[in-house]
């Protein structure tokens, strides 16, 4: 079977303001982020998607992609994973970030875009327990050993219901943690991964691509694919795809701003830097059914959200 050609590393995305008032950061929140990541008032800092690495780096080395034979098995057909950056550096340990996750604050907006594509929340879910939010005996070992205590997933299609795309963010204890799970999935993923999130509108079948981005103490896992479950032709944009998915991050970029606290004498922003009204969030998830656990294991209070 010939292999796929890897995709050529995604470009920056706008310019700093502009990414920093998509973000939902107001004028203050933006002057102490600047502050909290750069030296010397620098106002070049990394954006939220962290694209950096790919732009100045490339990939990082990874394994032969997988076999065809797992189309239509809830596993994605190739995997990457990129290091966490400088920029996070305040939360890479969870000792410093305690404050648990919730479905509202990675998942609130209601819909999420990069370039061209706009996605649509389909579902959101929060499992307390991490091995009720995959399968595969040695994937549930893996997020135990990493000291994962949350996992949330989301669910997004694209408006005209051509795409599928969803985010899984895991809360792990530190950021050696988050990178020796992201490495450990370059193996794991062709027989353990994460469990879908369903609707009757919208499910993972036949190809799909993977990629999982360390984020401090944190692991987002990207999973994107077309919902005929076709290969990616000439017009489809999977970069873009898995760019708009991953705006959920900003949630993460504001807890360093939390983190970081407030400077003594914050970073004037320039001209382009002036934020915009963020989108309302949804009300607060409520509580549903615990999700379903790894034989052995108890299965823990879980939240969700519906669009």
């Amino acid at each position: 079977m010939t292999k796929r050609k890897r995709r050529p590393p995604a470009p920056s995305r706008g310019r700093t303001g502009a990414a920093l008032a998509e973000m939902g950061l107001d004028d203050r929140q933006q002057r102490v982020l600047v502050w909290s990541v750069t030296a010397g008032g620098v106002l070049a800092i990394a954006l939220v998607l962290t694209l950096v690495i790919k732009a100045i780096g490339g990939a990082p080395p990874q394994p032969e992609q997988a076999s065809a034979d797992v189309s239509g098995k809830g596993l994605p057909a190739s995997y990457q994973y990129w290091p966490s950056v400088k920029e996070l550096a305040p939360i890479d340990e969870r000792k410093a970030d305690s404050a648990p996750l919730t479905v509202q604050e990675v998942f609130g907006a209601r819909t999420l875009t990069a370039g061209k594509v706009t996605l649509r929340r389909l579902a959101g879910r929060l499992d307390q327990s991490c091995a009720g939010a995959v399968w595969g005996a040695d994937l549930v070992d893996a997020l135990a050993a990493a000291g994962c205590d949350q996992a949330v997933r989301g669910l997004y299609g694209s408006s005209d219901g051509t795409y599928l795309a969803q985010y899984t963010l895991f809360n792990l204890v530190d950021v050696a943690a988050a990178e020796t799970l992201a490495k450990s999935l370059a193996s794991l993923y062709r027989g353990a991964w994460v469990q879908p999130l369903e609707t009757q509108k919208a499910k993972f079948g036949g190809y799909s691509e993977a990629e999982a981005y360390v984020l401090g103490h944190y692991l987002g896992v990207v999973w994107i694919g077309r919902a005929d479950g076709a290969e990616p032709g000439e017009k489809d944009d999977f970069i873009m795809l898995g760019l708009a998915v991953r705006d959920a991050e900003k949630a993460l970029y504001r807890r360093v701003v939390k983190v970081a606290g407030v400077p003594s004498e914050p970073v004037r922003p320039g001209p382009d830097d002036t934020a915009q009204p963020s989108e309302e969030p949804p009300t607060d998830p409520g509580a549903s059914a615990p999700a379903s656990a790894a034989p052995g294991t108890s299965a823990a209070p879980s939240a969700s959200i519906e669009p």
